[in-house]
């Protein structure tokens, strides 16, 4: 019998994240609502004569600091109050009017950047040099001056803003398309019930132990995209086009270039990452091999891949022992970091269970002027320990981050935003396996893992390196058609799952339901993440306390340096090839256990 959801009021207090901690009192969050409006007002006053004096200057940006506080401390509270129970009106309403805020916010400060940049650089690094507080946004001025040789003329930059929406409909046009119009129609499950196809239950149809299932949802999802192959083709060159046209006009060599040089990102990382992945491609042709020997198919397909190939654990956890079950994996991060999850636990940083009306999934969240929080829908799983474990990595990076920096860098880059929750994740793999004696439980930990590696680091990759084919052809004066995208994607492809993949036409299509596709140059960031995440739990295990002190810096720098710089103080060089390659040699590893493990039976 299904259990039934409680009601939030049903829920015992200690399993609550402890919200009042923000605000105890909705009055006191309608107080701080009603400070923004004269503070916009007063932000308004420094437009025109931003760098009229270093005071000038100062006083500008320690406002703004002022107004993301409130506003930041406001949006927290009344989205994860929302979340709570999305059916409570009153946290709608909240939730609308910070939406509403948040856009006067940004459209008030937003003549601080063209103001910067439309003065001489030297004259505000003098500011800066000779205003003692000024000293503190050196590096955020820096930043955007870096950015002004690409930056236009007033009017031109005016012109590119009233563009901007017409240039982004593509993705817009994508995503209505892809969530509103298109439909995939029905299939039997299991049990020969009719179920209607969803993105919703898609993945969970090719996790089905009945590959007659899995074969149906596959072709019907790919059917659909087909029957719209051309128009999505459109979006898709219009989007591309918009990318190279934008990075251009901006004088850089190509769009590649234009979205990682803001975070100083050299195109080697990801050159780096998409060589050592085609590289290392023959571990991952063996993986699969090893799949498609377990399944007992005469031909792997591609709705094989997603099928669990090892059962999973019926062990139930409750939250108490999974929370114990995280202080034992990460322990090797020193007392320091221990002791304040277990505050964190205390204080109630954490929304554990499911309720009526509550959001799905699991997020860490918070602001500069509030602990961290984690919203989780905890059902007694490993894998709910597993989300545990990787939110509470978001969180402390994000503890550390707010403790040791000042509000203009209290928040980090995508870039990184990953590594903290996977090096926590590394870690309680690491600890199983250091205490898991029972094979059937080894199996599915080492299988869980390398299903990780080559959903985030073979896939993600694969899809960097048709994002960068993609561009470099529209580069080249080329025109991005269904069938060349169909071929290149196709190719590619086979490619990446090498010769134990049996070809299936209907893959040529995957391309065109990926939205990450409308966000340029993105995806690669999970792989690189992934991998630095690999590379930094090794160094810990491996190396203790030096590599332990390395990493909480890195934890603590939050924006005040570039990515790829804050990531060297944990040890890890992502111009160079190594944190991939040993990424990878890790992924070996435990394809050398698996595979004795299953050989064994």
């Amino acid at each position: 019998m299904a259990r039934e959801l409680r009601e939030r009021k049903d829920i015992p207090e200690k399993y609550k994240w402890n919200l009042e901690a923000i605000y105890s009192d909705d009055s006191l969050w309608e107080e701080d609502y009603n400070k923004v409006a004269p503070l916009l007002e007063k932000i308004k006053t420094y437009e025109g004569r931003l760098t009229e004096s270093a005071d000038t200057l100062y006083e500008t940006l320690a406002l703004i600091d002022e107004l993301e506080r409130i506003v930041s401390k406001l949006a927290s509270y009344a989205h994860m109050h929302n979340d709570e129970d999305t059916s409570v009106g009153k946290y709608q309403s909240m939730f609308g009017r910070i939406i509403s805020l948040s856009a006067q916010a940004s459209a008030a400060t937003s003549f601080i950047k063209p103001e910067l940049l439309s003065k001489d650089s030297d004259k505000i690094r003098g500011f800066i040099k000779n205003h003692e507080k000024l000293g503190l946004y050196e590096f955020a001025l820096e930043r955007e001056l870096r950015m002004k040789a690409h930056v236009l003329s007033a009017q031109e930059e005016k012109i590119i803003a009233e563009l901007s929406e017409v240039t982004g409909s593509s993705g817009r046009a994508f995503s209505m398309l892809n969530n509103a119009d298109i439909s995939f129609g029905t299939l039997k499950d299991e049990n020969g019930n009719d179920v209607e196809l969803t993105h919703g239950n898609y993945t969970s149809m090719l996790e089905s132990k009945d590959r007659r299932v899995r074969e149906d949802a596959f072709n019907l999802m790919y059917e659909a995209f087909k029957n719209h192959i051309n128009t999505i083709a459109s979006l898709m060159d219009s989007n591309v086009k918009s990318n190279v046209i934008k990075s251009r006009i901006r004088g850089f060599s190509s769009a590649r270039e234009g979205k990682l040089y803001p975070n100083d990102i050299s195109e080697m990382v990801y050159d780096n990452l998409i060589k050592t992945i085609n590289e290392s491609l023959p571990l991952l042709h063996r993986y699969l091999a090893i799949k498609k020997k377990l399944l007992g198919v005469d031909e792997l397909k591609m709705y094989d891949v997603y099928v669990p190939i090892v059962d999973v654990p019926d062990d139930e956890f409750s939250f108490e022992k999974g929370v114990e079950l995280m202080f034992e994996a990460i322990k090797p991060l020193g007392e320091d970091y221990t002791n304040t999850v277990r505050q964190g636990i205390e204080n109630r940083w954490i929304d554990v269970y499911e309720n009526k009306g509550k959001r799905s999934g699991a997020y860490s969240s918070g602001c500069y002027d509030t602990d961290p929080f984690i919203l989780l829908n905890y059902d007694g799983k490993l894998s709910d320990v597993q989300t545990l474990v990787h939110e509470m990595g978001h969180s402390m990076h994000s503890y550390y981050t707010r403790k040791s920096q000042p509000p203009v860098y209290g928040d980090y880059t995508i870039f990184v935003a990953e590594v903290a929750s996977t090096v926590n994740e590394n870690l309680l793999l690491r600890h199983l396996l250091n205490t898991e004696t029972d094979k059937g439980m080894r199996r599915y930990l080492i299988n869980r893992f390398l299903e990780s590696f080559r959903a985030t680091v073979f896939r993600q990759t694969m899809f960097a390196e048709f994002e960068l084919m993609t561009h470099r052809y529209v580069e080249g004066g080329g025109t991005l058609t269904a069938d060349w995208l169909c071929k290149t994607y196709d190719e590619l492809n086979s490619k990446y799952f090498g010769p134990d993949m049996t070809h299936d036409d209907m893959i040529q299509y995957e391309w065109a339901r990926i939205p990450h596709f409308y966000t340029p140059f993105y995806v690669y960031q999970y792989a690189t993440g992934f991998s630095a995440a690999v590379a930094i739990s090794t160094r810990i295990l491996s190396e203790g306390e030096k590599a332990v002190e390395d990493y909480k810096k890195f934890l603590s720098t939050g924006g005040s340096m570039y990515p790829v710089d804050e990531l060297k103080i944990a040890g890890v060089d992502m111009t160079s090839p190594k944190p991939v390659e040993d990424a990878m040699k890790v992924f070996e590893e435990l394809i050398d256990e698996f595979e004795a493990l299953v050989l064994s039976e």
